[in-house]
């Protein structure tokens, strides 16, 4: 996937749904619109870019929403942190080398974007940067301003200098490369951004970590510094039922009831018209020939057993026994 974190956005810009749909036509999976703050962050913060846009967006298209604050004064940008809960990536511009150091060192944010198309009358130290590093903090360059430039190609030589800068004190770590572009004749394809970050020696393999894996990077911890606990401890899922399992459920359950109940009422017509019983299944009917066959015989059996055998009495002797010869003894 490739990403381009920085697409300015302006209510009255009509280039801006231009800029998205040619954007996803070369290729970008997500962009984010950049909203400026400049000066102190209000009390009340409230998100400019309105979702969903007014305008259609492709659907292969995702689409980020984003805070730029430009750092001139420390002391103003006290609720810096207020900022991540309303928009999805926060980013820092500082135009000052104490504010550069500032925002490496103390400030909680999600990018820390340079204006490289302007001369700096200070370096980019390596001691300094490797703090943001450490930190997970990323550096942004913007080619935007450097390609439609009205100045005499002076934004595009600052530029240059200033990114070949930057990477020599990141040592190549930690770099993303946006647009910035306000019109879309400024967009340039992933694989020219790959070419141009070589042509300013971050190298083929860092080119591309530019605009895919270090750029996911940045949305993806934004992303769990809002819901999850001092961007650490996350419940990704609790043990809560789905509810369109649980309402597919339901609809099964009462189908079921239905249909048992239809043909309860089925089978209660069919008896009342009349209609012939079932068929008795093979074993039903072993069983009733069975019981057929212990009645025949128990009825069949002699009826002599309940009838007593008298013996034959002799006249004038009461004790006389009957021997077994026939003899009377």
């Amino acid at each position: 996937m490739y990403y381009d974190l920085n697409v300015p956005y302006s209510a009255n810009n009509r280039e801006l749904q231009r800029t998205l749909a040619f954007l996803a036509e070369l290729g970008y999976n997500s962009v984010a619109l950049d909203h400026t703050v400049s000066g102190q962050v209000p009390a009340n913060i409230t998100n400019q870019i309105p979702s969903p846009l007014p305008f259609s967006v492709p659907a292969s298209l995702q689409v980020l929403r984003r805070c730029t604050v430009h750092l001139s004064d420390p002391s103003q940008n006290h609720r810096l942190n207020s900022i991540s809960s309303v928009y999805d990536v926060v980013a820092l511009r500082p135009t000052t080398e104490k504010c550069l150091m500032l925002a490496c060192q103390a400030f909680e944010c999600d990018l820390i974007s340079v204006d490289l198309s302007i001369r700096y009358p200070f370096y980019f130290k390596h001691t300094t940067l490797a703090v943001a590093l450490q930190r997970g903090i990323k550096f942004e360059i913007c080619y935007g301003p450097g390609i439609l430039n009205s100045d005499g190609g002076a934004s595009r030589r600052n530029l240059i200098s200033n990114a070949t800068q930057l990477i020599r004190a990141t040592r190549g770590r930690g770099i993303i490369v946006s647009s910035e572009a306000r019109r879309a004749l400024a967009c340039r394809g992933p694989a020219d951004v790959i070419n141009m970050a070589v042509l300013w020696g971050l190298g083929q393999e860092r080119g591309v970590e530019a605009v895919s894996r270090e750029a996911r990077s940045v949305v993806m911890q934004a992303e769990m510094k809002r819901r999850s606990y001092g961007g650490v401890v996350d419940v990704v899922y609790g043990g809560e039922r789905n509810e369109t399992l649980v309402q597919e459920e339901n609809a099964a359950k009462v189908k079921q009831s239905r249909s048992k109940r239809k043909a309860e009422v089925l089978e209660n017509q069919g008896e009342e018209v009349g209609d012939s019983p079932r068929p008795i299944s093979k074993r039903e009917q072993k069983r009733q020939a069975k019981k057929a066959r212990l009645e025949n015989a128990k009825a069949q059996e002699p009826q002599a057993k309940n009838v007593s055998v008298e013996e034959p009495a002799v006249e004038g002797d009461s004790h006389a026994q009957l021997l077994p010869n026939g003899y009377v003894g």
